[in-house]
């Protein structure tokens, strides 16, 4: 079964075509939902603007090797390690969602366009990953759905209310659920498995297609506003907001923490403080 192409042993009323055809649609819905987001929303001009703003009333030049020190490290420290996430179960649980996602389309992608068929075997390692990046999704997933959302971590609220922002870990979470399922009931040889394929197709087209409803949008715009924050404390405008210190984010989060710490444990109401919660 974690050796096997799923995707191989599809019955004949599902072709080939129909599976690629279904995956590019899903590659034009997000390029779509993401213009349409921008457009919505502004978010370009909103950027670019900032950043004109920002360069008229900054107080220090920054040079091009700066720029490039500060794109790396936003690429590293803000994108790869998930750094605006203070919280050390929540960084967790989105590094294997995010990682998990990315595995498992990419060897979707791949099972699909260059293994299809019998007749072009899948070498073993593929699906394997496949399994594991769907498995890591799930783990990170429900993990953050029903112990570390902040109304349910931290303000007591249930693990089954839903908002309109729920829309992309729902509908990621019931696509790559039901993939899974779909799989080892086609791999068992149980009935039914074809229908659990057609929920999964539309688990999948609504976290595709939900685009400009969900934050799926988000992980395009990420890059770019880390990047301008940390331009900007370089340059001096710091976003016209107060700070702390003009050093780098990361010495600015550390004192912060170092004043929670030195703060009192009894807060004169003759309680031990619970240990802070921010997210």
């Amino acid at each position: 079964m974690f050796t096997s192409n799923p995707f191989a042993g599809l019955p004949a009323s599902v072709s080939l075509g129909f599976m690629q055809g279904f995956i590019i649609v899903m590659v034009v819905l997000v390029a779509a939902g993401t213009l349409f987001d921008i457009l919505h929303k502004g978010s370009a001009r909103y950027f670019f603007e900032n950043w004109r703003r920002s360069k008229s009333r900054s107080k220090k030049q920054v040079s091009t090797g700066e720029l490039l020190s500060i794109a790396i490290h936003t690429g590293v420290v803000d994108v790869l390690m998930s750094g605006e996430f203070c919280n050390v179960r929540r960084r967790i649980a989105h590094l294997l969602t995010m990682y998990g996602f990315l595995l498992y389309l990419a060897t979707t992608v791949l099972m699909v366009f260059c293994y299809p068929t019998a007749a072009t075997p899948t070498p073993s390692v593929v699906p394997q990953l496949w399994w594991l990046g769907g498995l890591m999704v799930c783990v990170g997933g429900y993990w953050f759905w029903f112990f570390i959302r902040v109304d349910v971590a931290a303000e007591g609220g249930s693990p089954l209310r839903l908002m309109k922002a729920d829309l992309f870990i729902l509908s990621l979470l019931a696509s790559v659920t039901l993939g899974l399922i779909w799989a080892w009931m086609q791999a068992s040889g149980m009935v039914g498995a074809i229908g659990v394929f057609g929920l999964y197709l539309i688990a999948t087209f609504v976290l595709f297609g939900g685009v400009p409803w969900s934050k799926f949008a988000h992980m395009f715009f990420k890059p770019a506003a880390a990047f301008e924050k940390r331009a900007s404390i370089a340059d001096g405008t710091a976003e016209n907001l107060p700070t702390l210190t003009r050093d780098d984010p990361e010495q600015q989060q550390r004192h912060s923490m170092e004043l929670l710490r030195d703060a009192p444990m009894d807060m004169g109401l003759g309680i031990k403080r619970e240990a802070p919660r921010h997210y």
